[in-house]
């Protein structure tokens, strides 16, 4: 749908969004701080603050990672230190959401990307990802990319919206039988080679084969992200060119867009 007026009123309260995503950083932060939890700002998130010292300007959300067992701490602390209105969300606490990605929703709020259900009884509010990390074979690249898409490709069509068809029944078992076979010989990969130098996002969300050196990111260091400091990998330099290469190129105008459909950044005035 291509509609001027909702294309303007999204701009117009992308900033709002943002900063209110900011809050819900900082609570973060300052949950992880009290506990002792590493995280640091990853993705677009980190783009932005070092290429324009806080978001990208058309940028709508927020993007974090810890390690795996870091994030499962993080889960069971954080619902009982959560300031009122901010919700975790996970499969767990929100069966319906859609995605197996952790989120810190602001409920004051809403978020609407093109494949939301409006339908769906999930949370749709601004919130901040945050992203599980693992240790990865030190396996050549082309590999990593071929499994890691494979994989990540399979469990989005498996979980995605079925109808009763012959179409979703050949594809039920072609990418089931896909997904085990890709994940067996990755686990086979993994007891075969040492897994002491490499660390990425989780299999199911990383279809291009993203990989990163542990001594890119360990020892944390921080970086000014919206006039604070936060958490960020050691070597931004190294972990920015493993994602986007020459990360310092503006992308032309037509190439800059906001993931949201609508947002608005406040339901009910709280002041």
């Amino acid at each position: 749908m291509k509609n001027p007026f909702l294309t303007e009123y999204v701009k117009r309260n992308l900033r709002a969004c943002q900063l209110k995503q900011l809050g819900i950083l900082e609570e973060i932060d300052r949950i992880c701080r009290k506990h002792q939890i590493p995280y640091w700002l990853d993705g677009g998130s980190l783009l932005g603050a070092v290429r324009h010292g806080g978001f990208i300007p058309w940028d709508d959300d927020i993007d974090l990672a810890m390690r795996l067992e870091d994030l499962q701490r993080f889960i069971r602390i954080a619902p009982s230190e959560l300031r009122d209105g901010l919700f975790l969300q996970t499969p767990e606490t929100d069966p319906s959401s859609k995605e197996p990605i952790i989120k810190i929703r602001d409920l004051n709020s809403l978020y609407l990307e093109s494949g939301d259900n409006m339908r769906g009884d999930y949370q749709k509010g601004l919130f901040v990802d945050i992203f599980p990390f693992i240790d990865y074979p030190s396996v050549p690249k082309p590999w990593v990319k071929k499994f890691t898409k494979g994989i990540s490709t399979a469990y989005s069509i498996l979980h995605a919206p079925h109808y009763y068809s012959l179409r979703s029944l050949a594809e039920f078992f072609w990418f089931g039988a896909k997904y085990g076979i890709y994940r067996t010989v990755w686990n086979i990969l993994c007891m075969l080679y040492p897994k002491d130098t490499y660390i990425s996002n989780v299999l199911i969300n990383n279809g291009y084969g993203i990989m990163h050196r542990r001594d890119s990111i360990f020892p944390l260091g921080e970086i000014e992200f919206e006039g604070k400091r936060f958490s960020a990998p050691c070597n931004p330099d190294a972990y920015l060119k493993d994602l986007y290469r020459n990360y310092m190129d503006i992308p032309p105008e037509d190439k800059r867009k906001i993931h949201a459909i609508y947002l608005h950044p406040e339901l009910l005035d709280n002041r």
